[in-house]
């Protein structure tokens, strides 16, 4: 079972792949500047600065462009409510936009210490696509999506088209980076297999408990990455226990004969990331459920990326799977990506007086057979 370092075994180094694709290069530059505060321009036809990183002296803007979700928190008097809460709208104030301005009206966790803001109003926006990918863009970054438009004076931006994110979400660059053994409390038989894309800093994990079978579908877990519930143990949602039930549960599977993959996904916070998480647990702390406060941060209620599970599972070899999961959605998405889930397997357990309203929004607003 456990395979050395072989490019035999599917393990490649990314030495080997050549040089990224220009699209995928420039969308990881364009993700390194938001991190960092600077400037990005998309499609040449505009130039925004992230308003939670951005810095510099004097930088001023009169528009911002904000998410539809925050427009209506906003209640901007030319503003209705949108069908995609992270859809982009362009706002104006009374008064040009300065950074701390900025940060304020960006953030609705800081908006019982602000309180007092506008008058807004929505502007024309023309280049829609170019726009959505600076939202998703900021997503990605992991930084509020909210951007100085076309702000002065600005440093040299770096450059994309929105097209160039249709090529960076392949999945084809992801390749095993390393593998080893790696015994853990419910099993020794265990074997962690390391994933990596030259162009996303994520590192995905997968564990293969018991003897690989191709012809044998094995029990499998797509559990997304939850720094408090994982580690820290969180009473906020069922994460952790999730994670230990699997790991058991695929380790008596093993015992049976059979096996079990986990998918160790790193896209905490369903994809939206560990602060922008936080800042959601903060509005859930002032009343909202989950997904109203990913709304009101101007993020998706669903932003994982199930198509890297898939790639995944095509490199281990894994075509057909049982899958562990309460959520129809991930079924779906797995099977629109080719692999054939033969069972979905309930993972449900009891709930705790911190999580009881979490997950009864799971299954009122988010479809999970709860």
């Amino acid at each position: 079972m456990f395979r050395p370092y072989s490019a035999d075994h599917g393990v490649r180094p990314l030495s080997t792949q050549g040089q990224l694709p220009g699209a995928t290069r420039r969308v990881a530059l364009a993700l390194d500047a938001l991190r960092h505060g600077w400037p990005i321009t998309i499609d040449d036809a505009f130039t925004l600065l992230p308003a939670e990183t951005g810095f510099g002296d004097g930088v001023k803007s009169a528009q911002m462009l904000i998410s539809s979700a925050r427009a209506v928190t906003l209640k901007l008097a030319n503003q209705r409510e949108a069908a995609v809460p992270e859809a982009p709208v362009l706002i104006r104030g009374a008064e040009p936009f300065d950074l701390p301005h900025a940060r304020a009206v960006a953030d609705p966790a800081l908006d019982l210490l602000y309180p007092m803001k506008g008058p807004f109003a929505a502007d024309h926006l023309d280049h829609g696509d170019a726009a959505t990918a600076a939202m998703e863009l900021a997503r990605l970054a992991g930084v509020l999506p909210a951007f100085l438009f076309n702000p002065t004076p600005v440093g040299e931006a770096q450059a994309l088209q929105a097209a160039d994110l249709t090529e960076w979400r392949q999945t084809s660059h992801l390749a095993i980076a390393a593998r080893a053994h790696l015994p853990i409390t419910a099993t020794d038989e265990a074997e962690i297999i390391a994933f990596r894309s030259p162009d996303d800093l994520r590192e995905h994990v997968a564990l293969v408990i018991g003897k690989q079978d191709g012809n044998r579908a094995p029990l499998v877990r797509l559990h997304s990455e939850c720094l408090t519930g994982d580690i820290l143990g969180s009473l906020k949602c069922d994460c952790g226990p999730q994670l230990d039930a699997a790991l058991r549960a695929m380790a008596d599977e093993a015992s049976a004969g059979g096996w079990g993959v986990l998918l160790y996904l790193r896209q905490e916070g369903r994809g939206i990331g560990l602060i922008n998480k936080l800042r959601a647990y903060q509005l859930q702390d002032q009343g909202f459920d989950t997904v109203d406060a990913n709304n009101r941060l101007g993020l998706p209620t669903e932003a994982r990326d199930f198509p890297v599970a898939a790639r995944m599972l095509e490199l281990l070899g894994v075509h057909a799977i049982r899958l562990m999961t309460n959520n129809p959605a991930k079924v779906s998405a797995l099977e629109t990506e080719g692999v054939i889930v033969s069972e979905r397997v309930p993972h449900q357990l009891p709930p705790n007086p911190h999580n009881v309203r979490y997950l009864a929004t799971k299954r009122d607003r988010t479809g999970h057979l709860l």
